[in-house]
């Protein structure tokens, strides 16, 4: 069986790599030529465990090749973006994918769209293409930094356009998924998936608010939450910065669009949405001129950029003029430059923690006192409660916390 795999980005390229492995014979689909030459020399940036791996594998196993074009098979699988634009989901991705494919695609054929869209979008694309086809919905539920292992042994939601094209789908997942795999229809797939994902949005924004409320109070919002967490029927998460990826920032907006009745969904996305200018105006008021930023990811140990608060409390602080510098091991891409350590911190007047990477939480005493050196002002606001702060402040470090107490 032949498997065409558009979209090679987070998803595609594990995808179309474990298929390869499984046996398929699978070509895997790219516009960007860039990425398809980086994954052909195996040259591309990647903070998954044993993705190079896998790729390699996959490659030379020959079941895998990579193309600019899609070819006729049995299976098509669409793993291409759909990012957010004036607060609803632009589908041209999707739709130009579909377009591609569409003078491929024979009747019996199996489409699957894997990429988050609003519900009934599925029914939509079933009338575009116009034919004799099976076609299904079955979301990705990865984490970025462990998407092989959750690709692999999640559970996963298949919807099916009619039952039979769902049950076909499934025998297609069933190759290599070991998580549980459930079956309904298209419409009911595309709300789960977007469920999923709104509520943490929900929980975050819960967090967030309780963060503001903590430094009006002035108490520690980080020990409020822990104990509030000790009921057995209470798990907040934590506050932060803002929220980031191409999924919890995104998806609430695509319900939204399509329901009158998301009062809570987007009161939730508009409080984590202004977080980062909240979190910019707490640095305006710590430093007038020069500001350090420590990861620009949207979480820790990951390489994913996409709707990062980093770039939007950037982008606030340039208006007002200040001199921003950005330090990142884990970042693939960005807006803004990206400095080594110590370029980031010379004459800085603050260093703003971001993004929650290790190597925030474990510098050492001799790192520290390097930075400090280097830094006009010893100042560091942790957005994310992260740091060891005792280190910090026997390097004279001046320590804020977002959600902690004022001094």
């Amino acid at each position: 069986m032949k498997i065409c795999v558009i979209g090679l980005g987070y998803i595609g390229l594990p995808t179309a790599s474990i298929l390869a492995v499984r046996g398929y014979e699978v070509v895997g689909v790219d516009i960007d030529k860039k990425r398809l030459k980086e994954i052909k020399n195996l040259s591309f940036k990647t903070t998954e465990k044993d993705l190079l791996t896998l790729v390699s594998g996959a490659i030379k196993s020959g079941n895998l090749e990579v193309k600019d074009k899609p070819e006729e098979a049995d299976v098509f699988i669409v793993c291409v973006p759909t990012p957010l634009k004036n607060k609803k989901c632009d589908l041209s991705y999707i739709k130009n994918a579909v377009e591609s494919i569409k003078p491929l695609i024979k009747d019996k054929n199996l489409v699957i769209i894997e990429s988050t869209v609003p519900p009934g979008t599925c029914e939509e694309i079933y009338k575009m293409i116009n034919k004799d086809i099976y076609l299904a919905y079955c979301p990705e539920r990865v984490l970025p930094g462990n998407i092989l292992h959750e690709l692999i042994n999640n559970d996963r939601i298949i919807g099916g356009i009619n039952k039979e094209s769902a049950i076909k789908a499934k025998k297609i997942y069933e190759s290599f998924v070991k998580g549980n795999i459930y079956l309904t229809d298209t419409k009911t797939a595309e709300t789960v998936k977007l469920m999923e994902n709104i509520y943490r949005d929900v929980n975050i924004a819960l967090a967030n608010e309780f963060a503001k409320i903590a430094e009006e109070l002035n108490i520690d919002v980080w020990e409020a939450i822990n104990l509030a967490n000790k009921h057995p029927r209470v798990n907040i998460l934590k506050p932060g910065p803002g929220v980031g990826g191409h999924c919890i920032s995104i998806d609430p907006w695509f319900l939204v669009e399509k329901s009158k009745e998301a009062k809570l969904i987007k009161t939730a996305r508009e409080i984590n949405d202004e977080m980062p200018i909240y979190v910019a105006n707490k640095i305006k008021k710590l430093a007038k001129k020069t500001v350090t930023i420590f990861g620009v990811t949207y979480k820790g140990n990951v390489d994913d950029t996409r709707e990062s608060p980093a770039e939007k409390i950037i982008d606030e602080l340039l208006k007002d003029n200040y001199d921003v510098r950005c330090y990142d091991r884990y970042a693939r891409d960005f807006k803004y430059p990206l400095l080594n350590l110590e370029e980031s911190v010379k004459d800085s007047e603050l260093i703003v923690v971001l993004a929650d990477h290790d190597e925030y939480k474990n510098f050492k005493e001799e790192d520290i006192k390097r930075i400090g050196k280097l830094m006009k002002r010893r100042v560091i606001y942790d957005t994310r409660n992260i740091i060891n702060k005792d280190l910090w402040k026997n390097e004279d470090f001046k320590i804020y916390i977002l959600g902690g107490k004022n001094d």
